[in-house]
């Protein structure tokens, strides 16, 4: 089985010339927040400010470990493609889910031999009956992209 793996780079730049009234100094290369101010609400409106936070500033910038300000440091994250599950069709035909979330199954016993059962019992096994609690686990495992609410009554 092969896998694939999926590169991406980011770009990082932090200007060298900030400084922020609210936060205090420390020691080189630590990158401070400051407070969070829960009164305002969800701003999207700048790049820098989200939710409430203030930018991140960096407090004293070292030229020795720093890369030059016209290179920007590069950020490689590498994840690994996971294969999708494959769904058991003989589950697939025979249990549905319901709009709120509940799997159902129908009754067994309505295939042939029909004549000798009587018409209130034909219509009982014709229902949608609930799956019990118990076999939930298999259902899912059988079916995995089943949507499925496990808190429903």
């Amino acid at each position: 089985m092969a896998s694939a793996t999926l590169m991406l780079s980011f770009s990082l730049r932090l200007p060298s010339s900030f400084s922020s009234p609210s936060s205090v100094r420390v020691p080189n290369d630590v990158v401070q927040f400051s407070p969070f101010s829960r009164a305002c609400s969800l701003k999207l409106s700048s790049s820098r400010n989200i939710s409430g936070f203030a930018p991140i500033l960096p407090l004293r910038h070292s030229t020795l470990n720093s890369p030059s300000p016209s290179q920007p440091s590069f950020l490689t994250v590498v994840s690994a493609k996971g294969y999708k599950m494959k769904t058991h069709k003989a589950s697939a035909k025979r249990f549905r889910v319901t709009g709120r979330g509940k799997i159902v199954r129908r009754r067994a016993g309505k295939q042939h031999l029909l004549a000798k059962k009587n018409a209130k019992r034909r219509l009982r096994l014709s229902k949608m009956h609930p799956v019990s609690r118990s076999d939930y686990d298999n259902v899912i495992g059988a079916l995995p992209y089943l949507k499925v609410n496990r808190e429903a009554k």
